[in-house]
């Protein structure tokens, strides 16, 4: 896909995506070499020492580090969710939100169970995006305007980032994004969400199939493909990843919905996620498929479909894990331990 300079607010995020800093060579480098000479066989921790790598080359530092781990969790409302494309009505939003605020959510438990820190950000719930069947869901001045509020949710400083989301009605905007970026049918890419039957899918698959031809002509753009089919939560998913490349944070990604922001990053530029790492394989539609499509390997793949960042979180114990393995365990020399021949 192509993007061009406009002079429109679009063009911000372009110039962004342009300075974006690679990784650090000579600290996964170093993590590599301390890493043979660690009091195991070499390779026996696996995917684990990959991560510690990886970890190293995004932050920058020969000794990677997990003390300020962050989930954020951005909540949106869509006004596609008037064509009955979930089971649940749209005001659970706002219920889970307040269950959040309650610390009665699965994610809540998972955060304290890690000791993660956790926001959860209101994105104009009682202002419903546009109904993607007849207009954008966004104008382009509010669709900067919500990755600019991402990029700030995180400016209070972390040195791992989960991106979850919330928001009835979301993953028939995923799919429509989707199908956008990708092509093909609306019926490959539509999955049951929230646990739709046969009717409810089939709703799901018309409003997409029907938001599709009213964009069509749009959709060469990704941030156009992001501001006519997606939403709030999406496009503050998408800042909040661009701002953690900038500041080298590296990041986990949550589930089917928050890749579709990962994705509209990935059609703009193709290195644009190597700073970030697929927290799990969700359930829900063809999630599997967009990872391969974007290049994300996935942690875990835990049948999970519940979103609010739970499968991102329980992904990044196990970097927590792996970064604490790679700093704390004793060299053969320090532990006096014996070589292999």
């Amino acid at each position: 896909m192509t993007a061009t300079a406009t002079g429109l607010p679009f063009d911000d995020i372009r110039r962004l995506i342009a300075a974006m800093p690679g990784p650090d060579l000579q600290a996964a480098a170093a993590v590599r070499a301390r890493d043979e000479n660690l009091t195991k066989p070499q390779g026996s921790l696996g995917r684990l020492e990959e991560l510690a790598e990886w970890m190293a080359a995004w932050q920058g530092k020969s000794m990677p580090s997990v003390d300020r781990p962050l989930v954020c969790v951005f909540a949106a409302n869509h006004g596609v969710a008037r064509h009955r494309v979930s089971k649940y009505p749209q005001e659970v939003t706002r219920q889970m939100l307040e269950n959040f605020a309650a610390g009665g959510a699965a994610i809540n438990q998972i955060c304290a169970a890690f000791d993660f820190g956790f926001k959860v950000f209101d994105l104009a719930l009682d202002l419903p995006t546009g109904d993607i069947t007849r207009e954008p869901a966004l104008d382009e001045r509010a669709c900067v305007a919500t990755m600019a509020f991402g990029m700030e949710a995180i400016s209070g400083g972390a040195d791992l980032l989960c991106v979850g989301e919330m928001g009835i009605g979301n993953t028939t905007v995923a799919a429509a994004i989707y199908a956008g970026l990708f092509g093909g049918s609306a019926q490959h890419w539509v999955g049951r969400g929230t646990g739709v039957d046969d009717d409810g899918l089939a709703r799901k698959i018309g409003a997409v199939e029907l938001a599709l031809a009213v964009h069509e002509r749009y959709l060469t753009d990704p941030l156009e493909v992001l501001r006519r089919l997606g939403g709030r939560e999406i496009a503050a998913a998408a800042g909040a990843i661009l701002a953690a490349r900038l500041q080298r944070i590296p990041v986990v990604i949550d589930g089917y919905v928050v890749t579709a922001a990962a994705a509209i990053l990935y059609k703009l530029d193709p290195h644009a996620l190597d700073h970030c790492v697929a927290g799990h394989i969700s359930a829900e539609g063809v999630h599997a498929e967009v990872l391969e499509r974007i290049g994300l390997k996935p942690v875990l793949d835990l049948g999970m479909r519940l979103g609010e960042g739970t499968g991102a979180a329980l992904a990044a114990s196990l970097i927590k894990a792996a970064v604490a393995c790679h700093r704390g365990m004793a060299t053969f020399d320090q532990a006096q331990v014996a070589r292999a021949d």
